[in-house]
Parts: C-alpha cells; sequence; structure tokens
C-alpha cells in the first residue's frame, strides 16, 4: 500500500487459529471454532485485512459504520454463523486496516472494486451482505454496481445511504471541518467523540470492552481521510428503485432522526423488508437479538430463492 499506514495483521498472522467468543447477551454464545484470519493480502488483489468466521451456510459480507471496527458484530456472530459464514471487514484507517494515502480507495466505488476483488479472492460465486451505517451505504452501492453476485443485502440505520441533496450538501460541509479538526488535534480531539464507544450505556459491558480496545487502534488520519472521501457521495436514495437483489432494512425506531428517511426508503422501494426494533443508531449492539432474528430470517429466505433459482 503506496503511502499511509500498513495493513496489520488481524491476530497472529494468516491462516487458521481458535477463537473462543462469549455472546453477552446470551444469545449463542460459546466457541465459535477456528476463524480464518488475514492481514489485507490474503486473497489476490484484496487490501482490506479482513476475517472469515465459521459459519453453516453461503458467505457474507459484514461491513461496519465510521469510528466502528470488527468487533461491531460481536454480538451478532454465533447467530448469523446457523445460516451464513461470515466476512469481516475493516474500513481504511479503522482498528488495525491499513491507512492509504491517496483518495481513490477510500471512496465508495473503491470499496467497491474492493469488496468485488475479496469475493473473488476467497472464490466466492454469489453472496449476501450486511451493512451498518455508513457500511450501508457501501454495502447497497455494491448490491447495485454488482447484482448478479449479491444474494441479498441487509442494512441498519443509513443516513449515508439515504440521505437527499440538502441533508449530503449539509454533510458534507460538517465532515470536511471535522477531518481538518481532527488532522489538526489528533488522537486527542477522536477520544473526545461522542461515538467513543466508552461513552455508550446501550452496549453489552463485554462488547463495549472490546471496542474500546479497538477504538486505540483506530488512525486518526485514516478516519479523517475517511470523512472526507469516503463519506462524499455516499447516497443512494434515488437509485434505490434499481436495486435487482431482495433488501432489509432493521429499523432502529429509537433513532427518531432516521425515522422519516426510512419512510422514503420503502417509497423509494416498495419491496424493501422493514423489520422495526427498539434501537438507536448502532441497531446490531443496541438490540442484537432484535437484529438477529431479523437478519437470520432474511438469509435464510435468501439462500431458498437462490436454491429456487433457474440455472444459467
Amino acid at each position: 500500500m503506496p503511502g499511509g499506514r500498513a495493513a496489520a495483521t488481524l491476530g497472529d498472522g494468516p491462516g487458521d487459529r481458535p477463537v473462543a467468543w462469549r455472546s453477552p447477551s446470551g444469545n449463542g454464545g460459546g466457541t465459535l471454532g477456528p476463524v480464518t484470519v488475514q492481514d489485507g493480502h490474503g486473497a489476490a488483489g484484496v487490501e482490506l485485512a479482513y476475517e472469515v468466521h465459521p459459519g453453516r451456510g453461503p458467505y457474507a459480507l459484514f461491513v461496519h459504520g465510521i469510528l466502528s471496527t470488527r468487533s461491531t458484530w460481536l454480538p451478532n456472530l454465533a447467530a448469523l454463523g446457523e445460516v451464513c459464514t461470515p466476512v469481516v471487514v475493516e474500513l481504511w484507517g479503522h482498528g488495525r486496516a491499513a491507512t492509504p494515502s491517496e483518495p481513490e480507495p477510500y471512496a465508495p466505488d473503491g470499496y467497491v472494486a474492493q469488496f468485488e476483488a475479496l469475493r473473488i479472492g476467497l472464490g466466492v460465486e454469489r453472496w449476501a451482505v450486511c451493512g451498518q451505517s455508513l457500511g450501508g451505504a457501501l454495502s447497497l452501492r455494491y448490491a447495485l454496481t454488482c447484482p448478479d453476485v449479491v444474494t441479498a443485502v441487509a442494512f441498519t440505520n443509513s443516513s449515508s445511504a439515504l440521505g437527499d441533496a440538502v441533508w449530503a450538501e449539509q454533510a458534507e460541509a460538517f465532515v470536511a471541518k471535522e477531518a481538518d479538526a481532527l488532522e489538526r488535534a489528533g488522537r486527542p480531539r477522536l477520544d473526545r467523540s461522542p461515538f467513543n464507544p466508552a461513552r455508550s450505556r446501550r452496549i453489552a459491558p463485554d462488547v463495549r470492552e472490546r471496542l474500546v480496545v479497538e477504538w486505540a487502534e483506530h488512525d486518526p488520519v485514516g478516519i479523517a481521510n475517511t470523512m472526507r472521501w469516503t463519506s462524499r457521495g455516499t447516497s443512494v436514495r434515488a437509485r434505490l428503485g434499481e436495486l435487482v437483489p431482495p433488501a432489509l432494512l432493521v429499523h432502529g425506531t429509537d433513532e427518531k432522526a432516521f425515522r422519516p428517511l426510512a419512510a422514503a426508503a420503502v417509497a423509494e422501494l416498495p419491496a424493501l423488508e422493514v423489520v422495526a426494533v427498539p434501537a438507536g443508531h448502532a441497531v446490531n449492539l443496541h438490540d442484537p437479538e432484535g437484529f438477529n432474528r431479523a437478519v437470520v430470517a432474511f438469509f435464510q429466505r435468501s439462500v431458498q430463492r437462490s436454491a429456487d433459482r433457474p440455472p444459467g
């Protein structure tokens, strides 16, 4: 990776290693077994850091949001592993991921290219995709760009995905200003962020502890680059009607500002499935049981649809 922080190994090194994970919510925890851990160079053409977790079904890609990390999905892996094989990526500059110095990798279409390289590198013909917040916007863009290889797309509250032109203009101005401030002040400003998981009271303590550890791995420059280059042009609201794969929105109804965007999504895509759960923005962390039920059922239906799909 030219310039920036190099990719760090997600664990002790590429290959398989046993990982024990206990669900703090009691939703099916225990030992997951071997997880394939890659440093971002394990599949041909892939530079994003990723982990392949054990599962009993087709592959599914999981993409977290801004200022999150791989452990965003900890309360969900055991349940989802019953119906899919989770592949968890980390966004540039987040956690142990690399920090490119050039803008192209951060662009939404740059992530689409990375997701495709990962799919091909893993030898996966088709897979499901699930995104949280900004990861939801990237997942929807991927499904819109590569509909033939995406069996289903699930996402949570995502203004990045569903904001209108006014929202986009305001958001771009805000994140540009914040990115400049973060580059100047560095780690102290990042740690004061209201999104620092140490401040959360709705995330299970065991998961919050892991997220706090991984928060310290963030590269402030990489986060600033994400604000400046990924957050621009993420909305796919005007294109939702073009979406081919079935889609699910797990709507955290406690985030009042997102409610009109959820309604707008249904207006743009009447076939969109919506499951409402009592959660804030971090839907899968605030109500993991509700999120897990919704996505497990949705992925099960997508597997059946794929089985019924005529060849060719």
